[in-house]
């Protein structure tokens, strides 16, 4: 997937911000995959989309992000599989012949990923100053 501009859907079930917020993980995976607008092939596959969108709630929403998710209507990686496929039909995405909608389907489970399983950080707190 590509990017083409920051359009969004207004028939969707999801919320406008996951729209954006799957934008930003699209950017955020191209940048991790060193692929710069810059480049010609700037594509990123649905799984290397999703690990994208897991660095970016992590540094964005830490512990909060199941919840903002919920709030938005997410609450699987087929979610965001769709999403993608809305930027795709209103022209803010690209795909390639390849890309199929089942890509993003089951790759994680948010509640592991963004509940039980969320790094936390706690380092700072037990240094010596």
């Amino acid at each position: 997937m590509t990017s083409t501009s920051s359009a969004t859907s207004p028939r969707s079930r999801y919320h406008r911000l996951a729209h954006v917020f799957v934008l930003e993980a699209l950017n955020r995976s191209q940048e991790i995959l060193g692929r710069s607008k810059r480049q010609s092939d700037q594509h990123v596959s649905g799984p290397e989309l999703l690990e994208g969108f897991r660095e970016l709630a992590y540094e964005q929403f830490g512990g909060l992000a199941l919840t903002v998710f919920h709030q938005w209507g997410l609450t699987s990686t087929n979610d965001v599989g769709h999403i993608v496929w809305e930027l795709i039909d209103s022209g803010s995405m690209r795909k390639t012949e390849e890309d199929r909608l089942t890509d993003f389907f089951d790759l994680y489970s948010f509640e592991e990923v963004f509940g039980n399983r969320y790094p936390l950080n706690v380092a700072a707190a037990f240094r010596d100053e």
